[in-house]
C-alpha cells in the first residue's frame, strides 16, 4: 500500500499539508545503541511523497539511522498538546538529489535563514551534504 496523506478536503488533511509545506524546524528521531530515542531538530522539505532534509557528514544521527533507518519526523505542536503531527517510516541516504544550494524549493524556504545563520546558502551545503529522505509509511495526529 502506498502512502498518502489525509485527504486536504479535511480540516485534518488540509492542516498537516500547509504545516509540512510551511512549518520550518521537524524533530527526526533516530535510536541509539542503548535503545534511547534521541530526537534532533532539522531543517527540512515535504518533497512530493517524502521529507528530505539534510545532514552533516560526522552527526552521531547518521550513524544512528545508518544502523537503524526506522524513524519518526514529527512536527512540533501548538504547546498545549494540540495540533501534533507525527510521520513514521524508512530513512535512506540520497546521494544523488541536489545539493541544498541547488534545490530550488529547499532555498525558497530555508535560504534567507541559511544566509542569516551560516552566511551563505552554500555554506550549509557545505556542513549539511547528506541529503537524507524519509519515505513515510504512516501518519498519526489530532
Amino acid at each position: 500500500m502506498t502512502f498518502a496523506l489525509p485527504d486536504p478536503a479535511t480540516e485534518f488533511g488540509a492542516r498537516v499539508a500547509r504545516r509540512l509545506r510551511e512549518d520550518m524546524i521537524a524533530w527526526v528521531t533516530s535510536v541509539d545503541h542503548a535503545g534511547t530515542p534521541q530526537p534532533a531538530p532539522v531543517w527540512f522539505l515535504w518533497d512530493d511523497d517524502a521529507v528530505l532534509f539534510y545532514s552533516r557528514p560526522n552527526a552521531k544521527r547518521l550513524e544512528r539511522l545508518r544502523a537503524n533507518p526506522r524513524t519518526s519526523l514529527n512536527l512540533n505542536d501548538e504547546g498545549l498538546g494540540k495540533d501534533v503531527i507525527v510521520l513514521t517510516g524508512t530513512l535512506t541516504e540520497e546521494p544523488g538529489v541536489r545539493p541544498a544550494h541547488e534545490h530550488a524549493a529547499f532555498v525558497e524556504k530555508y535560504g534567507e535563514l541559511a544566509t542569516a545563520t551560516f552566511g551563505t546558502t552554500e555554506k550549509f551545503s557545505e556542513l549539511y551534504s547528506v541529503p537524507l529522505v524519509l519515505h513515510p509509511e504512516r501518519l498519526r495526529g489530532h
